[in-house]
């Protein structure tokens, strides 16, 4: 089944676009690196819905915007997401 990914309170979808922008200033597209800067490694946890291409502007977690995901492979993603939190 392919995952896909969409704003989990408005359903917008990504097209790949540099969308999100770092506290570093760097911008990219947040989902090729799952949440993690290319810049700095910071992880973002939580994602905001860009407003300019057609979102909402809110914010969520960033595992929710993964659609299709089995219980394990959201499992496993979310301890990696925990993992990269406690290296920092």
């Amino acid at each position: 089944m392919k995952i896909e990914i969409a704003c989990p309170k408005c359903e917008w979808q990504p097209d790949g676009g540099p969308y999100w922008q770092c506290t570093c200033l760097h911008s990219w597209n947040t989902f090729e690196t799952s949440g993690k800067c290319p810049n700095c490694s910071k992880t973002w946890h939580d994602t905001q819905c860009p407003g300019f291409p057609g979102g909402c502007n809110t914010w969520s977690k960033h595992i929710d915007w993964y659609r299709n995901l089995g219980v394990e492979m959201r499992k496993e993603i979310e301890e990696a997401l925990q993992k990269q939190a406690t290296v920092r």
